[in-house]
C-alpha cells in the first residue's frame, strides 16, 4: 500500500512534490505499480540535495524487496538487489571473501541511487562505482523487465548506467569484484595547502584511496591515507611527511565533530569494508545541517583549481563544515563526471544556508567551469544544463537512449526535462 504526506530528502532541504510513495514486497507488485503510474521515480536514501528524484507522479522505494547477492567466482561478478545499501552488498560479499574495489564515503547508500548519479570514492587508479557495473535489470514504463549487460552491448550499458533514473526502475546490477582484503587507515594533520599544488602526484599517490580536507581558509588541510595491506605501505607514521604530522588519536571529517562514528583509523588494519568509507555502517547520519555540492575537474586543472578555491576562502570558510579533495580515475560513462579524463574531485559540505551557500558556489563555479569542471548529478549547482551537458560528448546519444527507453516520459521529472527536454 502507498503511503502519504510528504517525504523529505536526507538533508531535509528538499520536500517531494509525490502524491503517493510506494513500498512494493515483491518485483511483480513493483512491475504492477509502474505499468499503471502516470509519472514514476525512484527514492533511494535521498542523499542528494536537488530535485533529481522528485515527481508529481508516484514514488517508488526497493527498500523492502528481497535482498540478493548472487555470487559468480567464475566470472568475479555479483548481482545485486539495486535498492540494497553499499553495506549490506559488502558484508554480503566480504563474508564470501569477496570485495568491491572501491566503496563511497557513505556505505548507507542505495547501490542504484549511487551509480545512477555517477558517486565515488577515492583513489588515483579506482574509477566511480558506476564504473563497476556489469549489467542492469531494468523495469520498462510498461512494467516490462529489460537486461542491458556489458557482454551483449557494452556502449549501451556505459550509456544506462549513470541513467539519472530516467530509464527506469533498476532492480538489480551486476558488479565487478575481487578477492577480498585489507585496509588500514592513516591521517597526518598539518598538512600545508602549497604542497596540495607542489606535490600532488606524490600526495594522491601515498596510497589506495587519499581525501585531503580543508576549509580553504586556514593554509592548512589533513590528510586521511588507506592502505590496502597488499600493496605499498604509506609514509613512515613516525615521521613528518610533506610538512604535515601523524595523527595521535581518531579524526571526524568535520573539525568540530566527535569522530566516535568515523571508520577505524591509527593504522589498524581490517576489513576493506570497515576502511574504506569515513563513517561505520551502524551509524546512520542525522538528517539536516548541511548541504552539498561537488565538482569534478580533469586532473591537470588540479593547480588552477587550487590556485582559484583558495583565492575564494575568504568566501567559502564561514559557509563551509569541511571541502574534502580526492582523485577518481577516468572511465566511459557517457554520463560520468569523470568520463574520458582522470579527475579531480572537490566536494564541499556547507552549512544548511541555502542562499549564502548558493552565492559561494556561483563563484567557485564562476572560477572552475571554464577549467572543464563537472558538477554532480546529485549535488547543488548554479550551472545552467546547456553549460554543464556542453563538457558531455554523449549527452545526445543519452538523450536518443532515453526516447527509445522511455518515449512516454514515464520515468520523466522537472530535473530531467531541464537536461533533456522531450519533443
Amino acid at each position: 500500500m502507498p503511503t502519504t504526506g510528504a517525504p523529505t530528502n536526507w538533508a531535509g532541504n528538499i520536500t517531494f512534490s509525490a502524491a503517493r510513495l510506494h513500498h512494493p514486497d515483491t518485483a511483480d507488485e513493483l512491475r504492477r505499480i509502474v505499468g499503471s503510474a502516470d509519472r514514476v521515480r525512484v527514492l533511494g536514501t535521498g542523499h542528494s540535495f536537488n530535485r533529481i528524484a522528485d515527481t508529481d507522479g508516484d514514488l517508488v522505494s526497493l527498500d523492502r524487496l528481497p535482498h540478493r547477492v548472487e555470487i559468480d567466482p567464475g566470472k568475479r561478478t555479483a548481482t545485486v538487489a539495486a535498492g540494497m545499501r553499499y553495506a549490506q552488498v559488502a558484508q554480503a560479499l566480504h563474508a564470501e571473501g569477496f570485495a568491491l574495489a572501491n566503496l563511497a564515503s557513505l556505505p548507507h547508500i542505495t547501490v542504484a541511487g549511487a551509480c545512477a548519479t555517477a558517486t565515488h570514492g577515492s583513489g588515483s587508479t579506482q574509477r566511480c562505482l558506476a564504473a563497476a557495473v556489469a549489467g542492469l535489470e531494468i523495469v520498462g514504463p510498461g512494467g516490462e523487465l529489460t537486461r542491458i549487460t556489458r557482454d551483449d552491448d557494452p556502449d549501451r550499458l556505459n550509456g544506462a548506467v549513470v541513467g539519472l533514473g530516467g530509464l527506469g526502475v533498476v532492480t538489480a546490477m551486476t558488479l565487478d569484484i575481487e578477492p577480498a582484503y585489507d585496509v588500514a587507515q592513516w591521517v597526518w594533520t598539518g598538512l600545508p595547502l602549497d604542497r596540495l599544488d607542489d606535490s600532488f602526484e606524490e600526495i594522491f599517490g601515498a596510497a589506495y584511496s587519499v581525501s585531503v580536507f580543508t576549509d580553504w581558509r586556514s593554509g592548512e588541510g589533513v590528510v586521511w591515507l588507506k592502505c590496502r595491506t597488499d600493496l605499498p605501505g604509506p609514509p613512515a607514521p613516525e615521521e613528518p611527511w610533506l610538512g604535515a604530522r601523524p595523527a595521535d588519536r581518531h579524526h571526524h571529517p568535520v573539525p568540530a565533530m566527535p569522530p566516535l562514528h568515523c571508520t577505524e583509523q591509527l593504522g589498524a588494519p581490517g576489513p576493506w569494508h570497515e576502511r574504506l568509507p569515513h563513517f561505520r555502517p551502524d551509524f546512520t547520519p542525522s538528517n539536516g545541517d548541511e548541504l552539498q555540492s561537488e565538482l569534478l575537474l580533469p586532473r591537470e586543472a588540479a593547480s588552477a583549481a587550487f590556485a582559484a578555491l583558495r583565492g575564494l576562502g575568504e568566501r567559502i570558510a564561514p559557509v563551509v563544515q569541511v571541502s574534502e579533495v580526492r582523485t577518481v580515475a577516468a572511465d566511459e560513462l557517457w554520463l560520468s563526471p569523470a568520463h574520458g579524463r582522470d579527475s579531480v574531485a572537490f566536494h564541499f559540505t556547507w552549512v544548511p544556508d541555502h542562499e549564502a551557500v548558493m552565492e559561494v558556489v556561483a563563484a567557485m563555479e564562476e572560477e572552475l567551469l571554464p577549467l572543464g569542471a563537472r558538477p554532480h548529478w546529485g549535488k547543488l549547482t548554479s550551472a545552467t544544463p546547456e553549460r554543464i551537458l556542453s563538457s558531455y560528448d554523449r549527452a545526445a546519444d543519452f538523450a536518443r537512449l532515453l526516447a527509445g527507453h522511455d518515449p512516454a516520459g514515464k520515468f520523466r521529472n522537472a530535473y530531467l526535462e531541464g537536461y533533456f527536454p522531450t519533443g
